[in-house]
């Protein structure tokens, strides 16, 4: 602020006043003035409250303390007495004195029943009658008051003395001076005065600090400058080429500017009336009403596009919000940003095709999703045909011109009704100037506005043609798809009077894009196709078509490849001689056709073991060997060659010209295939003692279904994995009862992302207890339960109803060790073929039996029997306890012997040796009839043989 001649004021006096002047005259200092003089009312009143709230609470407490006092000495014990005595002050008086002091009062008094003092703390009162009015007191009535007169003013206490009757007998009096109860409050006002002085200060600073921040706020402006502040701001609002409307919280028109004035067409009444009144647009109108926010919202004014921004207000006084809105004429824009949203929805709708085409790898559900992505945003029919190769997974082939015919695939629509050739027809092209033929010719899509005017559409097929132009099919673009400069397909996209507008040729573009992309899934679906057929050929190939006949079990399977890839999974049966059999699963980790044919080579390795006859622990144990070399073989380097392939110099050391299988040539292994990852359970079945021997290398054991339908898992020692190598395999010996089924699955039937192996393995017990199926029924009922829609691995099943060789087709003798013992053998092998219908190959059993028992007893040891079982053939067994290994030789013209094991090769159609815990067992197999025998120079004398040797 400046002087009269525009200086300064100076010195500290002139400027203090200067800026008294300035805050006398803002709003910042008149509100200061105003809060210090509330703060100071404010203070002084409160310090008034407590002066005299302390007084009443002095006076309130020197009453509670005087009565206090006179009940207790007036109920003190011997008062009555001492009353009656011939000189009550006698005995009173240091008793009264004693407890005076005792309480902190300042009198105690003890009177008759007329107020006459036998005690006083004033010992010339003593004899002299108490002031004031006693009566009530004498009647019984304690009371305490405020008393004024001689001897002083004070807050006294009277209470009757009664004797043992309730008689009164005397009174006390007890109280407190008027001088000492204002001297206790006279104490306490220094602390009520400097809280007084502490609370106006902060007050007035508080004061302070809100004027300073307002003074901030109002820039130190006064109340004149403010309103022409104020009428400054009312000016720019109605001046600006926005619209303001300010809508209170009871849905009324507080403000609206010109702008909004000339926007809406408002009257010029229309302030504080309702928006429902105000003739606005129904959406607009709704809006306000609803107090919902919105953004850039176009909304309608006559022939006005309007982009409106609604916000709430905030409250303002306790009072609730209303809304403010915001307008802009947008009509010049509307035709710019509706394309510009046509760009954004197509570049949307070409993201979900990016996301939504190809989810699968099937052929013919990519073309469904190519369809469906399409409609309704951008046609309102899309029909997808393809080339029959490309459906099977082939490579298309190009015919001599153009593609004439294709195979709808998929179609989809905006309604169910349509008049197109449903999927699965073949499609016809045979008018060059259609615009599919056209566009398969071009490579490229083509455009045909106007269904109407497309002369070479209708003449390919003139009543379909017809039929579709009545439902209103008027626009069509024809794509080409095409990967890899290789035609695939064509995607049609249709509108209808759904969408009254044609396509033209922005949409043109958009649908050949479109078509690419989905080309490209649809190939990448196509050579997936052909890879999973491949893989599925193959694993095919190598699973068993056909189980063998044999006796033992009574066998169904089931085999689903997974639909993500072909696995590993295998099962087998596997007849063993003495009438067993084999039942095998397995399983290899990974899917593919390096799966299936690591399967294949495990199944063929099963197969080659299971001729030895071993107990299932050791051929696991075989098989883990096995793999274990076959792994180390095929990922070892070669010789002298780095893996890599890399030369000394960093550069690719391909095969030279010397390279190759020959001589000195080196084999490049660019993908070693290793075959560990799998798991195998094996379990061998005896018909005769219904022995079951089974042992897992990492494989879920199986199922055992008893005849009265109880379903258990029998508890299998955990082994490990094949490949993995490190630990024995153990095998585990189950009784199965007569009637029991057995089944063997891999894991891919009970676990499941969606499902644990415990639930499965519960829903699979649940589903084999029910009884009277067949074997063949029993899977196909499982696999109903369980069968996953899309199964993320394979699945095989193997259920095997076991049976017992019946005891008349079991015969069985125990041997002497003498060789005399040969001939009783003999004949009573002959008499048992003699009563089982079987004397066609009674001299061949013969000849058998008696090399096979003669080797027994002359280079084997005790104990020696002899078994034979007619099942589908009949079989001859000779056990002893020697595990001495038999072996055919050819013995020379002049050998003496040697030729028993190759008359048994000759005559037996197999034999073999099996070992057992506690020797070996020789078995020969021959047909039950009789057939062609080997030429024999001569008639053999069948007890001469058995002086032959092995």
């Amino acid at each position: 602020m400046t002087g009269r001649k525009g200086r300064q004021p100076t010195g500290w006096g002139a400027r203090l006043l200067a800026r008294l002047s300035l805050g006398a005259r803002s709003v910042a200092g008149q509100v200061f003035a105003l809060q210090a003089a509330i703060v100071l009312l404010l203070i002084t009143a409160a310090s008034v409250a407590l002066v005299v709230q302390a007084r009443f609470d002095s006076q309130r407490d020197a009453r509670h303390r005087s009565l206090a006092a006179a009940e207790a000495f007036a109920h003190a014990p011997g008062l009555p007495e001492a009353l009656r005595a011939p000189n009550p002050t006698l005995g009173l008086q240091p008793l009264a004195e004693a407890a005076r002091r005792a309480s902190g009062i300042d009198f105690l008094a003890v009177m008759d029943t007329s107020g006459i003092r036998y005690t006083d703390s004033r010992p010339e009162l003593i004899g002299r009658r108490a002031t004031g009015d006693l009566s009530r007191a004498a009647a019984g009535q304690s009371f305490t008051e405020s008393f004024e007169g001689a001897p002083s003013d004070a807050v006294r206490a009277v209470v009757p003395v009664r004797d043992a009757r309730g008689a009164v007998v005397g009174l006390v009096s007890t109280g407190i001076e008027v001088e000492n109860v204002s001297e206790v409050v006279e104490d306490q006002l220094p602390l009520l005065l400097g809280a007084a002085v502490c609370a106006l200060l902060l007050g007035t600073g508080s004061a302070a600090l809100v004027s300073r921040r307002l003074r901030r706020q109002t820039h130190g402006l006064g109340a004149a400058e403010m309103n022409r502040m104020n009428e400054h701001h009312e000016a720019v609002l109605h001046a600006v080429r926005e619209g303001v409307l300010i809508i209170g919280a009871d849905g009324r028109l507080v403000l609206a500017n010109d702008e909004a004035r000339r926007l809406l067409n408002l009257p010029a009444d229309s302030e504080q009336r309702h928006v429902t009144g105000l003739g606005l647009d129904p959406r607009t109108t709704e809006l306000l009403v609803s107090g919902r926010v919105a953004t850039d919202e176009v909304h309608l004014a006559g022939d006005r596009l309007l982009a409106v921004n609604v916000r709430p207000t905030e409250p303002y006084a306790g009072r609730p919000s209303g809304s403010v809105m915001t307008l802009r004429d947008t009509t010049e824009l509307a035709a710019l940003s509706g394309r510009a949203e046509v760009a954004r929805e197509r570049l949307q709708l070409l993201y979900d095709a990016g996301v939504r085409i190809g989810t699968t790898l099937d052929v013919v559900r990519t073309a469904e999703e190519l369809s469906e992505v399409a409609v309704p945003r951008f046609a309102d029919f899309v029909t997808v045909e393809l080339l029959e190769p490309v459906l099977r997974g082939d490579e298309p082939v190009r015919a001599a011109g153009v593609y004439t015919e294709m195979r709808r695939a998929a179609m989809t629509g905006v309604r169910t009704d349509q008049p197109l050739q449903p999927v699965g027809d073949v499609i016809r092209f045979i008018v060059p100037t259609a615009p599919m033929s056209a566009a398969l010719s071009a490579g490229h899509a083509v455009l045909a506005a106007d269904l109407n005017a497309a002369m070479g559409w209708r003449a390919q097929d003139a009543a379909g043609t017809r039929v579709a132009l009545d439902y209103g099919l008027h626009s069509l673009i024809s794509a080409p798809l095409q990967a890899r400069g290789v035609v695939l397909g064509m995607a049609n996209f249709w509108r209808a009077a759904d969408t009254p507008e044609a396509f033209d040729e922005e949409d043109l573009s958009f649908a050949e894009e479109l078509g690419a992309r989905a080309a490209v899934s649809i190939d990448n679906a196509r050579r997936y196709t052909r890879e999973h057929a491949t893989a599925v050929a193959l694993q095919r190939s190598l699973l068993p078509r056909v189980l063998p006949d044999q006796t033992a079990v009574d066998v169904a399977f089931r085999y689903l490849p997974a639909k993500a890839g072909v696995g590993g999974d295998w099962f087998d049966v596997i007849p063993l001689p003495g009438a067993r059999v084999a039942l095998v699963v397995g399983d290899v980790v990974g899917h593919g056709v390096h799966a299936a044919a690591t399967m294949g080579r495990l199944r063929t390795a099963v197969h080659n073991f299971s001729t030895l006859d071993l107990p299932p622990d050791e051929l696991l144990g075989h098989l883990d060997e096995l793999i274990n070399r076959i792994d180390q073989s095929e990922t070892r380097p070669g010789p002298a060659d780095d893996v890599s392939g890399e030369g000394s110099d960093g550069t690719f050391a391909g095969p030279g010209p010397g390279d190759g299988d020959g001589d000195g040539g080196t084999e490049f292994l660019d993908e070693p295939a290793a075959v560990t990852g799998a798991t195998c359970l094996y379990a061998v079945y005896d018909p005769v003692s219904g022995r079951c021997v089974m042992a897992s290398a990492g494989h879920p054991g199986p199922a055992l279904v008893h005849p009265d339908g109880r379903v258990e898992f029998p508890e299998l020692p955990a082994g490990l994995p094949l490949g993995v190598g490190g630990m024995p395999f153990e095998a585990t010996e189950l009784r199965l009862p007569e009637g029991s089924r057995l089944a063997l699955f891999t894991d891919g039937l009970v676990e499941d992302r969606d499902r644990d192996f415990d639930t499965g393995l519960g829903l699979l017990a649940e589903t084999l207890s029910r009884p009277g199926r067949s074997p063949d029924q029993a899977c196909a009922d499982v696999l109903a339960a369980m069968l996953f829609p899309v199964p993320g691995d394979d699945i095989a099943l193997l259920i095997a109803d076991t049976r017992r060789l019946e005891a008349d087709r079991i015969a069985e003798w125990e041997v002497p060790g003498e060789p005399s013992a040969v001939s009783r053998v003999r004949n009573a092998g002959s008499a048992q073929l003699t009563a089982w219908g079987l004397e066609e190959i009674a001299f061949t059993t013969e000849l058998i039996l008696s090399e096979l028992v003669t080797n027994a007893i002359r280079y084997g040891s005790a104990p020696v029997r002899v078994r034979l079982l007619r099942d589908r053939s009949l079989i001859c067994e000779v056990s002893d306890g020697s595990s001495t290994s038999p072996h055919l030789r050819y013995a020379a013209t002049t050998d003496e012997g040697g030729r028993g094991l190759f008359l048994v090769a000759q005559y037996a159609d197999r034999w073999g040796t099996r070992y057992t815990e506690r020797g070996k067992v020789i078995w020969a197999e021959l047909p039950l009839t009789g057939g062609a025998e080997p030429p024999a120079p001569a008639p053999l004398d069948l007890d001469a043989l058995e002086d032959l040797a092995w």
